[in-house]
């Protein structure tokens, strides 16, 4: 697939919360993530390598919400091998007060697969 239907992909199933079927059909299986030095802050892996691996960490994460109320995700925007989508997301974590969150993924595509991805909030 092209970076285009790659990026087309995810911004569909992003928009129906579909994020296991994003990291089963459009991630390759040495992938490599990165979220912001101060994530490490709240208890977020920095690095993570390996499809399983940020399985693992999206299934903690989600396992730390109450209670999504709202989310949304913009249209890609394509660059070569890269897009970058807006993520905004209105939860509640649990024993914590609602709130809402927003952050720019950027994602590499090679070889038809996204080879990585890093977050920026």
């Amino acid at each position: 697939m092209t970076t285009q239907e790659i990026a087309n992909q995810y911004y569909e199933l992003a928009c129906q919360s579909k994020w296991i079927e994003i990291q089963d059909g459009l991630y390759d299986g040495q992938v490599l993530s990165r979220e912001p030095e101060h994530a490490a802050l709240r208890g977020v892996q920095v690095i993570t390598k390996g499809l399983e691996a940020l399985k693992a960490k999206g299934v903690a994460h989600r396992g730390m919400i109450e209670t999504v109320h709202s989310q949304y995700c913009s249209e890609p925007l394509i660059a070569g091998n890269f897009f970058s989508v807006v993520l905004r997301r209105d939860v509640t974590y649990k024993d914590k007060p609602r709130m809402e969150t927003e952050e720019i993924g950027i994602f590499e595509v090679k070889d038809g697969k996204v080879v990585s991805e890093q977050f920026f909030y």
